[in-house]
């Protein structure tokens, strides 16, 4: 299980080393400023040096990164990642992930709208056999969301962290009646309607009496 930064950091390993791998392996400085980058992140953080350095030693025990050669003449190290060997993973579904991890929970469409500068998806149908090839490993990879009030598209979630904390939902939309609201109205409005024609019964039989002769 990995924490925040952890995560972060992975992924922002994976992502350099996918859309700009000239300029990969990353120094720590350079590894510092793509965490800490407004574009593509979510949320936008703020590590120091320390924090990255520390979790990059816990990723290495976990076999995820790896410290990378000194460049000849200098001596700055440089760090490198091992997701798609570690797990085994496709291009595709490294692609997938990696967004998951870098901008939190996402429908199928925005995987496929971002992806792209990883893995060129050719349509949504190809996003969607990869997320349903992550949720159908053993554990599972990523997890399927529940659905949103007053949203038809569900999210998908890595699982790296745990399982997902979910805060709990309003049953419907602010100012949506509920199904039972619906149901209690209903029968309101029909006990209503019964009322009025019981006393219209009454109103025409009383009619009708006062014009019978006496």
């Amino acid at each position: 299980m990995l924490n925040e930064t952890e995560v972060r950091v992975l992924a922002c390993l994976v992502e350099k080393g996918l859309t700009t791998p000239e300029y990969y392996p990353l120094t720590l400085n350079s590894l510092v400023h793509a965490c800490n980058q407004k574009s593509n992140r979510d949320p936008v953080v703020a590590y120091d040096e320390a924090a990255v350095e520390k979790a990059l030693r816990s990723l290495q025990e976990k076999k995820l990164t790896t410290t990378v050669y000194l460049e000849t003449g200098t001596r700055v190290l440089k760090y490198g990642n091992n997701f798609a060997e570690q797990f085994k993973l496709s291009r595709r579904e490294v692609a997938v992930l990696c967004e998951l991890m870098l901008r939190g929970p996402q429908t199928p469409g925005e995987l496929h709208t971002r992806g792209e500068r990883m893995y060129p998806f050719g349509s949504l149908g190809e996003v969607m056999q990869t997320l349903t090839e992550l949720t159908g490993r053993t554990p599972p990879m990523i997890a399927v969301l529940p659905r949103q009030p007053g949203r038809k598209e569900i999210r998908y979630t890595h699982l790296f962290s745990g399982e997902p904390v979910v805060e709990a939902a309003a049953a419907a939309a602010p100012g949506a009646p509920t199904t039972q609201e619906r149901i209690d109205a209903l029968e309101k409005s029909g006990a209503e309607m019964r009322a009025r024609l019981e006393v219209l019964e009454k109103e025409i039989q009383a009619m009708k009496g006062g014009g019978n002769p006496g």
